[in-house]
């Protein structure tokens, strides 16, 4: 009995992800079909990418359908560049910070969290898409005493500056593969969450409190002056003082409220009820003419 009891179990990873089942910040519709693409094993988590195929389809509508991304991708010419390398694997999952470059169109965007922590592919100019932001997750000493860090998109970077600790950006050159410069995990630096409530909002470190054998928890100032707090691991610093080392997406630099919102939303739709009644003041007038 036991042995057909093992005999029924499926072997290795599971290959299929439901519709339903996938991340919310993906924005995927649920009446467009049963199943969603599974981002393939790679540098980022399943739940903190973006396939690459929803990134080409329902992101930048270069494709209306699964068989046009993979004609796109699997081309010969090497069409969709990750990190300046050529990606042919539609499930290949693009994470935060990423770097997304297609040559042919000379388009070129960089994967960042709105305010409400979804998923935006911010556009980008051809200068800005050299580098990209790295979060050191680890320092460490390889083998035969190398020593060595381990950044947030799974890249190991032998002999770095020793004064580069866990925690601190590297501005890392995808050209040279180079590491260009260190942003550090201070106090006045801006930086931005990239886990629990507050993804996608940004500002600059207050203090940062230190809880023995528990989670440091750090203060950040946006820059209406809302504070909000985190532990420090979820945290990705952006800039030096109050510049940020890359473009961020349009919209104020701060959340707002829900009453805020409904108040903008409010505001809104008034402007658009007094334009549309100017506008047919002024098309009787001509009629009167």
């Amino acid at each position: 009995l036991l042995r057909q009891d093992f005999t029924k179990m499926p072997r290795g990873p599971r290959k299929h992800l439901k519709r339903i089942y996938a991340p919310s910040h993906w924005m995927l519709d649920k009446l467009s079909g049963i199943w969603a693409p599974k981002p393939s094993s790679g540098p980022h988590k399943l739940r903190e990418c973006l396939p690459l195929m929803i990134v080409i389809r329902n992101r930048l509508k270069y494709a209306l359908n699964y068989r046009e991304v993979m004609l796109i991708v699997k081309d010969k010419a090497g069409n969709i560049k990750i990190d300046n390398k050529v990606r042919r694997d539609p499930h290949y999952p693009v994470g935060f910070n990423d770097v997304v470059s297609i040559e042919k169109t000379g388009d070129f965007f960089r994967l960042l969290y709105d305010m409400k922590g979804r998923f935006v592919l911010h556009k980008i100019v051809a200068n800005e898409a050299k580098y990209k932001l790295c979060k050191v997750v680890r320092r460490g000493t390889g083998a035969n005493s190398i020593p060595y860090i381990l950044t947030h998109d799974g890249r190991t970077i032998r002999f770095p500056h020793p004064d580069i600790k866990a925690n601190d950006t590297i501005k890392f050159n995808l050209e040279e593969n180079k590491i260009e410069s260190c942003l550090k995990f201070e106090t006045g630096n801006m930086v931005m969450a990239t886990g629990g409530n507050n993804i996608g909002r940004y500002g600059s470190v207050l203090k940062t409190e230190h809880h023995p054998a528990s989670f440091d928890i750090v203060h950040v100032k946006e820059a209406n002056g809302n504070t909000f707090a985190t532990r420090s691991q979820n945290l990705f610093v952006i800039g030096q003082g109050h510049q940020s080392s890359i473009t961020l997406p349009k919209g104020k630099p701060y959340k707002l409220s829900i009453l805020e919102e409904k108040a903008e939303r409010l505001q809104k739709k008034s402007q658009k009820v007094v334009k549309q009644k100017k506008q047919e003041v002024y098309n009787l007038s001509l009629i009167h003419i």
